[in-house]
C-alpha cells in the first residue's frame, strides 16, 4: 500500500491556452483539485512554494482552505524554502492550518532551490549571520522552527498581562500536538538525507538530485533512501520515518493524453549543471498503461518509498488533472500492488 498524492507547482500564465491565467485561478483550482482527488480515492494534495514567480508562494492560507474543504486526504508542501521563513510566525501559521485540517498537515521544508531573483531572502529581511551562507541560515531557521513545534514554554509572561495566563513560561499558540512528527526535509543529496534523519524529519525526495554518480536516477535515489533509514536507526529515534518521492507519470488512456504526452514516451534521465553543481534529473513515465507499469516496476526508489507524489500540469485545468490522477489510481496503482 502506498500513499498517492499530487504535487502542483501552481503556475499561471495570462494566455488563452492556459486554464490558470491568474493567481486567483491557481488558488481556487488548487482547492477544487484537492476535493476532486479526495473523491477519487487518492491520498494527498501537495503544493510547491516559489517566491517572486507566477506560481504558488505563501502556502498556509491555501493549506487551511484545503483543510476546511476536505476531510481525509493529507495536505502538504513540497517544499517551503526555509531561507525565507520567520520560524515563530511560521509555527503559528502551521499550527493553525494543521488544527483546521484535523491534523492532516504534512509539512515539507528545505534549504530551497534556485531563485527567481538574486538573494531573494534578503528582500524578506533575512540575512545570513557571521560565518553563515544561505544554506546555514536555512538550517538555523529550521532548528528554531522544530523547537517551537515541540510546544515547550520559553517566554516569560508579562507581570500585568492583557489576558490571564497559564502558569509557567508561555509557548506560541495555536499549538498542534503531533505536527513535529509530520515535518519532512526535501533532500537533494545523500548527505542531506542523512542530516534530515539525524534531526528526526521525514524524507521528501524529488525528481532532482544535486549529485551524479553515473548510475540511473532511481538507483541513486534508492541509495539516498537507504542511507536515510540507516541514519534514522543510528540516531535512535523511537518512531518510524516516512519517505516520499515525486514522479511525472502520464499513462495514456485517450487521445488527450496522447496529444499532451505521447512524445514523452521513452524519456530518459538527464544530467546537467545546477548552481554550479552536477545534477541528475529523473525521467518522465509516459506511454500506454502496460508500458508505464512495466517501467515503474523497475524503479527501485519508488519501491522503497511509502508515498508517491504525482507532479501535475496544473495549467491544463482541474478536470484534466483529476483524470491524470484517476488514471494512476485506477490503472497503474493496482497493477503495481500500490492498491
Amino acid at each position: 500500500m502506498k500513499h498517492i498524492g499530487f504535487l502542483s507547482f501552481g503556475h499561471w500564465t495570462d494566455h488563452p491556452s492556459s486554464a490558470t491565467r491568474s493567481a486567483e485561478d491557481v488558488l481556487t483550482q488548487s482547492i477544487e483539485l484537492a476535493e476532486a482527488v479526495e473523491e477519487l480515492g487518492a491520498d494527498g494534495a501537495y503544493f510547491r512554494v516559489h517566491h517572486f514567480a507566477r506560481q504558488l508562494a505563501s502556502p498556509f492560507p491555501l493549506l487551511a482552505a484545503v483543510g476546511a474543504r476536505t476531510s481525509r486526504i493529507e495536505i502538504g508542501t513540497g517544499v517551503i524554502d526555509m531561507r525565507y521563513e520567520n520560524p515563530a510566525y511560521m509555527a503559528e501559521d502551521a499550527g493553525a492550518a494543521d488544527l483546521i485540517s484535523g491534523g492532516r498537515l504534512q509539512l515539507g521544508i528545505s534549504r530551497g532551490s534556485p531563485e527567481q531573483v538574486i538573494e531573494g531572502y534578503r528582500h524578506f529581511d533575512h540575512v545570513p549571520g557571521p560565518g553563515e551562507d544561505d544554506a546555514d541560515m536555512a538550517r538555523r531557521h529550521t532548528a528554531r522552527f522544530l523547537e517551537l513545534l515541540d510546544g515547550e514554554g520559553f517566554a516569560a509572561p508579562a507581570p500585568r498581562p492583557m489576558f490571564p495566563n497559564p502558569p509557567g513560561l508561555l509557548r506560541l499558540e495555536p499549538h498542534s500536538p503531533g505536527l513535529r512528527g509530520r515535518v519532512w526535509w526535501g533532500a537533494g543529496s545523500r548527505a542531506t538525507a542523512e542530516w534530515a534523519a539525524a534531526q528526526g524529519m521525514n524524507l521528501m525526495s524529488s525528481t532532482l538530485l544535486t549529485e551524479d554518480t553515473g548510475v540511473p536516477f532511481h538507483a541513486l535515489q534508492a541509495e539516498q533512501i537507504q542511507r536515510f533509514r540507516d541514519a534514522w536507526d543510528a540516531a535512535g529515534h523511537d518512531t518510524q520515518p516516512r519517505v516520499s518521492v515525486s514522479r511525472s507519470i502520464f499513462p495514456i488512456t485517450d487521445d488527450r493524453d496522447r496529444a499532451y504526452f505521447g512524445a514523452e514516451a521513452g524519456s530518459t534521465d538527464q544530467v546537467g549543471v545546477l548552481d554550479g553543481v552536477r545534477a541528475r534529473f529523473g525521467k518522465t513515465y509516459a506511454g500506454e498503461v502496460d508500458d508505464v507499469v512495466a517501467d515503474l516496476a523497475n524503479d527501485t526508489a519508488v519501491a522503497a518509498a511509502d508515498t508517491v507524489l504525482l507532479t501535475v500540469p496544473n495549467q491544463l485545468g482541474v478536470d484534466y488533472n483529476a483524470h491524470l490522477v484517476q488514471n494512476v489510481v485506477a490503472h497503474v496503482a493496482p497493477a503495481l500492488g500500490w492498491r
